[in-house]
């Protein structure tokens, strides 16, 4: 993402887990947010835009952002298992790079369902500062639940022309919990020319 970007390996249940770490500027990080990104047989990696919005948005609010790409794509090790490894393959960079201290989830797409089974596992024993999912997989996989206790600080993104994951398949999800969503009007799956309008969302959720 710049040129303070640091590569990390990190040693999973698959093998070799390929992450990168942003740090905030001049200044210690408030905690670590791990972020997960898209559906890996799907062309998904941990360089896709709206991943990397997602982590400018939390380092630009103080927090180390850690992105990593799922078992079998580029330097990390095994094949797709989907979802149960990518979870397994999601915990261990959190136990890796953030065993303590503040923690925020996030994910995109494929990632926010990835995301929403290790909010499962951790939770409640290992608090959770803030939730962001994007393009919520709704639709094509059974995402977990968010306890009642995290609501306000979970932010749910989704764009109204998304043609992969329809709107109202997370209104479904999000309807019985009473979680809102916000909309982007006119936005698709990968919010093309609303990404400036992402981060800036996301920040406003993180500083709230």
């Amino acid at each position: 993402m710049n040129r303070q970007t640091e590569r990390l390996e990190i040693s999973g249940a698959a093998g070799r887990i390929e992450a990168l770490i942003d740090v905030p500027a001049g200044q210690e990080p408030l905690g670590t947010a791990v972020i997960a990104h898209p559906h890996p047989l799907f062309g998904g990696t941990m360089d896709n835009k709206v991943v990397q919005t997602l982590a400018r948005a939390f380092v630009q609010c103080g927090w180390r952002a850690v992105r990593f790409n799922f078992r079998g794509v580029g330097a990390s090790e095994g094949t797709h298992d989907e979802g149960r490894g990518e979870a397994e393959d999601f915990l261990a960079v959190v136990r890796s790079v953030a065993p303590g201290g503040a923690l925020c989830l996030a994910g995109f797409s494929f990632g926010s369902f990835v995301a929403s089974r290790t909010l499962a596992e951790l939770w409640p024993a290992r608090a959770i500062e803030r939730l962001v999912f994007v393009g919520t997989a709704a639709s094509r996989f059974e995402v977990a639940a968010i306890p009642q206790e995290l609501h306000a600080r979970t932010l749910i993104v989704h764009g109204e022309q998304d043609d992969t994951v329809p709107l109202a398949s997370v209104l479904d999800w999000a309807r019985p919990q009473s979680l809102p969503v916000t909309v982007f009007p006119g936005g698709g799956h990968f919010f093309h020319g609303q990404l400036p309008l992402l981060k800036d969302v996301v920040a406003r959720h993180l500083r709230a």
